[in-house]
């Protein structure tokens, strides 16, 4: 039992064992590309160790977390896109004064942390997971200390992390008084009586509260474009995509230990999504700013996610999880190609930015294009099926009303995706054009080519991907 229990849990052992490397390498010699080895090594033999977990899947540890293939379906996401965010960030950071080496050891507690929530059984376990999740993003988002606008961002979100948090601690109180335990299955199984039906619905209102800060859904969104803005581009590609994929694991496992969402959960999460969708792309249509554009179209995304949420079972469930991949590939895709345009303190995070990179670098151009019409939903990409496969899960229980905002709001994205893409196209000639960077480093193109094969093969052949989730999810 305890073979089994090792074997499982190889993924979190390996990754916590390479943070306790870089702090060793670290307290030696401070060396950025050795750590940045050493980091990316981890993260590789972590996803490698899927394998074997898988085999022993599924094992309990203790009462607090389960690794099943639930589990490992989302620390296969998180790690792969940790670990292309390395290799997109090694320039970046390379051309910086700050020291660089504590990014990457915060990187992999964060990573440790979205991982902890993929597995958890537990309240306990959850909530230590969100906050080892949260504490390593408040230091990753201001992490040029030196600079006022991430300090700026990261004070935000310090302040409206700690109190989404409250709410979620007071939530979990809450549920405990009324059912006694904090085992996911057995919160399930118990139904409250009459007279504490009203107490259990209050603490399930504060802690989706707080879970609903940590996917920035509408109304709790207002962080989002100045976090996204503020922090530098690796450390808002980490918050965009990994910091999410463990609380999206642990929201479906909550609902499939639920057996779905109730009836008025699902009224309260249909009324989120719609406005989250709506909301998220008619904002963005008044941004001049990519990074903060990107930000008000994830709070959209995060919409289109919840209408799979909302659909349940093994086809929502499969939707959900296919979404996700499909748009961490997209957004680390589209941030990596404004990392390797940005040099020194200079990030390139505007439309005058990237005016006329179609004449200049026509391979990234194109890359980023493709990102960016993974991001629409256009075919052929990886984004398009996502949007599928949401749009069949919700047709499948009749949301038609979801169905109907998610491809009016979609339509609505077209607008500002196309005007990123049609400021790439213009005339390089126009004031404004100069890119920030000409030579574009080697590792982010090689990292960026393969990041747009996959967006394509994913968009043309889903069937491997589809068939590994759905029976990773079945």
């Amino acid at each position: 039992m305890t073979e089994s229990i090792v074997t499982a849990s190889l993924p979190l052992l390996v990754l916590s064992a390479t943070s306790v490397a870089i702090m060793i390498a670290i307290a030696i010699k401070r060396d950025h590309r050795a750590v940045a080895i050493i980091s990316f090594a981890g993260f590789a033999l972590s996803f490698v160790s899927l394998w074997p977990a898988s085999s022993g899947a599924p094992v309990r540890i203790g009462s607090l977390l389960i690794i099943d293939r639930h589990a490992l379906v989302y620390m296969g996401l998180v790690l792969a896109a940790s670990a292309a965010i390395i290799l997109l960030s090694f320039r970046y950071l390379e051309d910086r004064s700050e020291h660089k080496e504590e990014f990457y050891l915060l990187l992999v507690f964060a990573t440790v942390g979205s991982m902890v929530l993929a597995a958890s059984s537990h309240m306990v376990s959850f909530f230590l997971g969100l906050e080892l999740l949260s504490v390593s993003l408040y230091a990753l988002v201001s992490y040029p200390r030196i600079e006022a606008l991430p300090l700026e961002a990261g004070l935000k979100y310090l302040v409206l992390a700690a109190s989404s948090s409250a709410f979620l601690l007071f939530g979990l109180a809450l549920i405990y008084i009324v059912q006694g335990t904090m085992d996911f299955s057995q919160i399930a199984s118990v139904a409250p009586d009459a007279q504490s039906r009203f107490i259990y619905l209050g603490g399930m209102v504060l802690f989706f509260t707080g879970i609903g800060f940590k996917l920035a859904v509408v109304p709790f969104h207002l962080w989002t474009p100045d976090v996204y803005q503020g922090a530098p581009i690796p450390a808002t590609a980490f918050v965009a995509t990994t910091s999410k994929g463990g609380v999206f694991a642990f929201l479906l496992r909550w609902f499939a230990a639920e057996g779905g969402a109730n009836q008025s959960m699902v009224v309260i999460l249909g009324i989120v999504a719609i406005a989250s969708m709506l909301v998220g792309n008619l904002l963005a249509l008044r941004q001049t700013n990519i990074k903060r554009l990107l930000a008000y179209s994830s709070i959209a995304h995060m919409g289109y996610f919840l209408v799979a949420v909302i659909a349940g079972g093994t086809l929502g469930r499969s939707a959900a999880t296919y979404y996700l991949a499909a748009y961490i590939l997209t957004i680390v895709g589209a941030f990596g190609s404004l990392l390797a345009l940005s040099h020194g303190t200079r990030e390139t995070e505007t439309f005058d930015d990237v005016r006329g990179l179609f004449w200049r670098q026509p391979v990234l151009a194109s890359i980023f294009t493709a990102m960016i019409l993974s991001l629409a939903g256009i075919p052929l990409t990886a984004g398009f099926l996502g949007k599928f496969y949401v749009l069949a899960a919700g047709a499948s229980v009749a949301a038609w009303t979801l169905v109907i905002v998610l491809i009016i709001s979609s339509t609505i994205g077209l607008v500002y995706y196309l005007r990123i893409i049609v400021a790439m196209f213009t005339d390089s000639d126009r004031p404004g054009s100069e890119l920030i960077r000409e030579r574009i480093p080697f590792t982010p193109r090689i990292v960026l080519v393969l990041l747009t094969i996959a967006l394509i093969f994913l968009g043309i052949y889903p069937q491997p991907l589809w068939n590994a989730i759905t029976a990773g999810l079945g």
